[in-house]
């Protein structure tokens, strides 16, 4: 393999003999930002990611943020195996939050999943371009699954690569022998015929003479040494010793905590604060922070803060949102699916004609709620404002993009703000820079102190002043022919988020439409592990499963016989089957449902068994899961994600709600916002299926969508009752009948 489509810059200079290699645009000025800003212990940067030292350590700079997803040590792997890097001397650094780190690739990975290409001649051009765009939007993104199918497959592969091929220049140059003759293995260069070898740190210097190759040439996948290999997570003994640091561990000299309550309904403005005098006289109390739409206490510990925070009695303006429940939300999406304005999403053949001549129509509506982040460490941001300069001390989904928040905020040129990275616990969509309002208060209300304020969010706060998946509707109308045929699929969905293919469907049915009316409403929302396509598979794949009962057969076979054009959805359904045992009959009082979908250049389907305790709710026994994401980098990782966003969706299924009343998030803590918990979660088996040729998926979310309509799915199989609305908390689920029945819960 080589790449064709990428201009890479080896940065190279011998200042004591170090190397530091990259991806960047051929631009002087890069260097000498680098050299300038960077350059320490006799090193001289000219780009990024990838540093060979004298001492033979291998220092791969990772621009992503951990937060579980094992990220640091999957992008090292992917460089270090091109480099033929001894993996015992790889170290790993997270990026600084600066231009110099943004990342273009991550820029171009998502332009080449949406369609867009540029000619093999524009290379440079678009280098230069999409390291300009990654500059201007701050792009240090982590989510979407782009890590390693993006910066991994496109970036870190190829810095090793090249960087590999600069060393064996300077070797052959170094013994005057032909660069055929060079061999590479951990860390050293050989030339057998000689028997002489050296390091790559004594070759660094010489190596950073040579010009590295536009096209480096990449290994095939028989001869990686590490990818494919589970090899020691490096994040993992600080989170088991206790070391590893959070955001919430920053504790820089001298902080105070600010504990804060926010307008509970969007939008409203603060009035007033009483009983100020009561707060300000409490133990350790400095000072009261009003702010737009919140007041703040803030103190020498965050207990003070937040004690004083209840005495309070803030006053927050009325809004026209103020008598909204979910219930008027819904109704809202209900009348704009009656007679909204329509836009189109998927035109196939005439849907509309197809169902007017077929013999049988089935109808279902779909409908699922808000739901919350809840991420375990609770929001939080330290910033320090001193001499005209900002410290950020957080754990971010973007660390540039929260230099660049903090400078608009506090007004600032962004060059002015210091970021420090943490590790996150979670993230979800939650620590992205257009999710995290925890930022903006934190900002405004330090910029009241010269020394560090944590603004830390109580659960109660987080709950109900997120950034929600949006709620959704969907209707379907499905026609079979006179031989029952599907011969017409259609669909309206209220909103159209992101990815664009999310309600998009893989099984081939000759007539579609595909629509979607917007519906505003006054809660905001941003993006959730899987972004829309968790609403979407849900819909799609219980509606599927509807139809496919409908017509009396097998829910798999169903599938199996709209899916003659894609082999590898076809394969990975029939994995996941047989693994958990799909023709065999389930264990006495137990039911099994399926669901398909792909998402994020990864394919996976699950199978969920399913029983009933008792009193009617629903218990997964077992979860078997068949993924196909092209290649697999580090497998005991691999199926770590896949268990995790398997769990993840299936506490939302099982749990999440958050519900409207007076305009304001009903819900508030873990006790009324349930998560799956140890004792409920289910036997998982995960199958990891690898596809030659194909480009690599991501894995941190595409096991999330589909697990809410196994379980759905499998529930009909067990009581005849299909479900059409989450969470299943709501419902009390008869005992299976004696004959499979139609009846709708």
């Amino acid at each position: 393999m080589s790449i064709s489509r990428r201009r890479f810059l080896l940065g190279a200079a011998v200042v004591g003999g170090g190397l530091l290699l990259g991806y960047a645009s051929t631009r002087p000025s890069r260097q000498s930002i680098a050299n300038r800003d960077y350059a320490e212990d006799g090193q001289t940067f000219l780009t990024t990611w990838l540093r060979i030292d004298p001492d033979n350590i291998v220092t791969v700079i990772v621009p992503h943020s951990e937060m579980g997803q094992g990220v640091l040590t999957s992008l090292p792997m992917m460089a270090a195996d091109e480099l033929d890097a001894d993996w015992a001397n790889v170290r790993v650094e997270q990026a600084p939050a600066t231009d110099l780190f943004a990342n273009g690739v991550l820029v171009k990975g998502f332009a080449a999943s949406m369609g867009f290409a540029a000619p093999a001649f524009l290379n440079r051009t678009m280098d230069f371009v999409t390291l300009k765009a990654a500059e201007i939007m701050n792009m240090q993104i982590t989510g979407g699954s782009s890590s390693v199918r993006f910066t991994g497959e496109m970036g870190m592969r190829a810095a090793g690569a090249a960087a590999r091929e600069m060393l064996v220049k300077a070797a052959a140059q170094a013994w005057d022998v032909p660069a055929s003759e060079i061999a590479t293995r951990n860390s050293r260069v050989y030339h057998e015929a000689s028997n002489r070898s050296l390091s790559y740190g004594e070759l660094a210097s010489a190596a950073a003479q040579f010009e590295p190759s536009r096209s480096p040439v990449l290994k095939r996948p028989d001869q990686f040494t590490l990818m494919g290999t589970s090899v020691p997570r490096v994040d993992i003994p600080a989170k088991v010793d206790g070391t590893a640091q959070f955001g919430i561990d920053a504790m820089p000299e001298g902080m105070l905590y600010a504990a804060v309550t926010t307008s509970p309904v969007f939008g409203g403005q603060l009035q007033s604060v009483g009983n100020k005098d009561a707060a300000l006289q409490q133990r350790g109390v400095v000072r009261i922070v009003e702010l737009s739409d919140a007041v703040a206490v803030v103190a020498d510990n965050y207990w003070r803060a937040n004690k004083a925070l209840a005495l309070l009695q803030p006053v927050f303006s009325s809004t026209d949102a103020d008598n909204r429940s979910s219930t008027d939300i819904f109704a809202d999406f209900d009348a704009a699916l009656d007679n909204g304005e329509r836009f189109e999403d998927v035109v196939v053949g005439d849907a509309g004609q197809a169902l007017a001549s077929t013999a049988d129509v089935i109808t279902a509506n779909y409908r699922v709620p808000f739901l919350a982040h809840a991420a375990m460490e609770p929001m939080n941001c330290t910033v320090l404002f001193r001499e005209g300069r900002c410290e950020v001390w957080t754990g971010t989904q973007d660390n540039l993009g929260i230099r660049g928040r903090v400078a608009t905020v506090a007004d600032l040129d962004e060059n002015s703000v210091t970021v420090h990275p943490f590790y996150l616990g979670g993230g979800f969509g939650r620590r992205l820079p257009m999710s995290t309002n925890t930022i903006d208060q934190a900002t405004l209300i330090a910029q009241q102190f010269d020394v560090p304020v944590q603004t830390l969010w109580s659960r109660e706060e987080d709950t109900r002043q997120d950034y929600y998946r949006p709620a959704v509707s969907s209707r379907f109308r499905a026609g079979f022919d006179s031989s029952g045929n599907l011969v017409a699929w259609e669909n309206a969905y209220i909103g159209k988020n992101e990815p664009v293919e999310a309600a998009h469907i893989a099984y081939s049915i000759p007539n579609q439409k595909i629509d979607y009316v917007e519906s505003p409403t006054h809660v905001p929302f941003g993006a959730w592990r899987s972004v829309a396509h968790s609403q979407h598979t849900f819909f799609l794949e219980s509606f599927t499963d509807e139809l496919a009962w409908k017509q009396q057969q097998d829910p798999l076979q169903f599938r199996l016989s709209m899916l003659a054009n894609k082999p590898r959805h076809a394969r990975v359904l029939r994995e996941a089957a047989d693994k958990a045992g799909w023709s065999t009959p389930a264990p006495a009082g137990r039911a099994r449902g399926i669901a398909l979908q792909e998402s994020f250049g990864s394919i996976v389907a699950e199978v969920a068994e399913v029983s009933l305790t008792d009193d009617g709710r629903v218990r997964v026994e077992k979860v078997t899961c068949a993924i196909d994401c092209g290649r697999v980098v580090h497998p005991d990782n691999a199926a770590s994600q896949v268990e995790s966003g398997i769990i993840y969706g299936l506490t939302a299924a099982m749990y999440g709600q958050i519900s409207i009343e007076q305009g304001r998030v009903k819900e508030s803590n873990f006790h009324d916002y349930e998560m799956l918990r140890l004792s409920e979660s289910p036997e998982i088996q995960v199958v990891l299926l690898e596809s030659e040729g194909a480009s690599i998926g991501g894995l941190g979310e595409p096991a999330t969508p589909p697990i809410s309509a196994a379980v759905s799915n499998a529930l009909y199989a067990l009581t005849g009752q299909r479900v059409r609305e989450l969470p299943l908390k709501n419902y009390r689920f008869l005992p299976p009948p004696v004959e499979r029945g139609a009846v709708d819960a």
